[in-house]
């Protein structure tokens, strides 16, 4: 349906609250159909004979268009002017229905204003919807009570009332549906727009579990690789930076590492300041985790040796990896991530820590699973927290 994004496209030139824009869209679909078909049923009554009848559309025609008028050009002002029309509509209608005998020549008139209270309530104006409701069931009241005193007129035309009473109905059916392909498109955008902000913070198959239900999320991998990336000496390099360079520079540096965590297959945790921290083999299992996240850690360096920082300082990364069982899961109501945790975590940050620049430190579970694919160095034995005397290896990238 072209017409609400056409319509949306306008309003967004004159106001910017969503809100209140979809609530105007809703209203403004009938008010214009109304505007149009009443400037249609002018004519037609007076061509038949029923300038009265002519008189009083004409003037609910002129309503509508000030409405819409005031609506579109002053659209804090569109509340009130929704309003107004379905006063108007409530007014008119009851008159014309006064004056073609009441109930004696049907209740096609009234029945018109069965829509309006619907419009004005779901343009957003909840209270004045229930004002306008009151109104419609007071001129309701007033046709009952009028109905025995009216004289009546000479019998409209069948063609005439015919009309009408299908105008009534189909224009009703049409204000309906399109209501509801509306506020359905609306559900539907809201839904793919949280599916993309909930992907943009968890793994897929975790997302689908979450929104199944709210039970705990837990997991337990028995082989996974860990991998923790830091900007050597970031808290001096943006000590006296501007906020804007600093937030900038990491948002550019760790974008580029999304799409290299994608592309390898892996899954991004987090970021932790200046630090990122991606795995492989989880949630889905894969054989070749350690492989991806090695090759990635190495695109991580290529990326970094070509990288300035906001005032043209070279950019050094500690990189450390570690493979081994982790725990997975969800973590928060509010604010929630996917988050692990172990000794093979604890230990993949170590070996950042106690790393080097620009090299990848791994832990001899690592080596063990790529012996034969890189050429690993051994480090002297070193002292590392929560494990004492450990020997490392650093990865040197294929020549």
């Amino acid at each position: 349906m072209r017409i609400f994004p056409a319509l949306e496209k306008r309003l967004r030139t004159i106001a910017d609250d969503d809100t209140y824009i979809r609530q105007l869209l809703i209203s403004y679909v009938p008010a214009i159909f109304t505007t149009l078909f009443a400037a249609v049923w002018t004519l037609l009554f007076f061509v038949a004979g029923r300038p009265l009848l002519g008189w009083i559309l004409a003037g609910y025609c002129l309503v509508c268009l000030l409405a819409t008028a005031l609506a579109m050009t002053r659209p804090r002002r569109g509340v009130v002017a929704i309003v107004g029309l379905g006063l108007a509509g409530v007014v008119s209608n009851l008159l014309a229905h006064l004056v073609v005998g009441g109930f004696a020549a049907g209740v096609w008139f009234l029945l018109w204003i069965v829509i309006l209270p619907f419009s004005v309530y779901l343009s957003g104006a909840r209270r004045q919807g229930v004002v306008v409701l009151g109104a419609a069931l007071l001129a309701i009241a007033v046709a009952l009570a009028a109905d025995l005193r009216l004289a009546v007129p000479t019998p409209l035309p069948d063609w005439l009332k015919l009309g009408y009473n299908g105008f009534v109905l189909t224009a009703s059916v049409v204000i309906v549906f399109l209501w509801g392909v509306y506020v359905f498109q609306q559900l539907d955008l809201a839904r793919r727009r949280a599916d993309v902000l909930l992907l943009s913070i968890l793994p897929a198959p975790i997302a689908d579990r979450l929104k199944r239900g709210p039970a705990t999320i837990a997991n337990g991998y028995d082989d996974v690789t860990v991998l923790f990336a830091d900007i050597v000496n970031f808290t001096s390099l943006s000590a006296d930076a501007d906020p804007v360079d600093v937030v900038s520079f990491l948002n550019g540096l760790f974008s580029q590492f999304d799409d290299l965590a994608a592309g390898h297959g892996l899954e991004k945790i987090k970021t932790i300041g200046d630090a990122y921290m991606v795995a492989g083999g989880l949630p889905t299992p894969r054989p070749d985790h350690c492989e991806a996240v090695i090759a990635f850690g190495l695109d991580v360096l290529r990326i970094v040796e070509r990288c300035k920082a906001w005032h043209g300082a070279p950019v050094c990364m500690r990189i450390g990896v570690n493979t081994g069982p982790v725990v997975a899961g969800v973590i928060g109501r509010r604010k929630f991530i996917y988050d692990l945790w172990g000794d093979t975590v604890n230990t993949a940050s170590r070996m950042e820590a106690n790393g080097m620049a620009n090299v990848i430190q791994v832990t001899q579970s690592v080596r063990d699973k790529l012996v034969g694919q890189y050429t690993f160095e051994e480090r002297p034995a070193m002292f590392i927290k929560g494990k004492g005397e450990m020997v490392t290896y650093v990865l040197r990238p294929p020549s």
